[in-house]
C-alpha cells in the first residue's frame, strides 16, 4: 500500500461528507437512536473490516461511535483508508433506513 500525499488526502476528504482529517487520519463520529444500535453497528462493520483486511480504530460512547482510518504499515492515509471510510458510511446510512 502507497501512501497518499496530504494534497490529494485534502481533496479526497471533500468527497466524503461528515469525515475530517487530522493529520495523518481520517475521523468521523456517527449517533445513532441508543447503545445498541451504536453496538450493532460497530459489530458489523468489524467483520466488514475483518473480511477487508483493513482495521479502523472504534470508540463507543453510548449511542456515538468514532471512527479512525489510517494505514500504520504505510506510515499515514492509503487508498484503503479512504474505501473503510465510504463503506463505514454506507453502512450507517442502510442501518439508518
Amino acid at each position: 500500500m502507497t501512501k497518499i500525499a496530504y494534497e490529494e488526502a485534502l481533496r479526497l476528504v471533500e468527497t466524503l461528507p461528515g469525515w475530517e482529517l487530522e493529520g495523518e487520519t481520517l475521523r468521523r463520529q456517527f449517533t445513532f437512536p441508543g447503545f445498541a444500535d451504536a453496538l450493532a453497528f460497530v459489530v458489523r462493520l468489524g467483520f466488514e473490516a475483518e473480511a477487508a483486511d483493513h482495521h479502523p480504530d472504534m470508540r463507543i460512547e453510548y449511542k456515538r461511535v468514532t471512527l479512525e482510518y489510517t494505514t500504520h504499515s504505510a506510515g499515514g492515509l492509503t487508498n484503503r483508508d479512504f474505501e473503510g471510510a465510504r463503506g463505514a458510511a454506507a453502512l450507517a446510512a442502510r442501518m439508518a433506513g
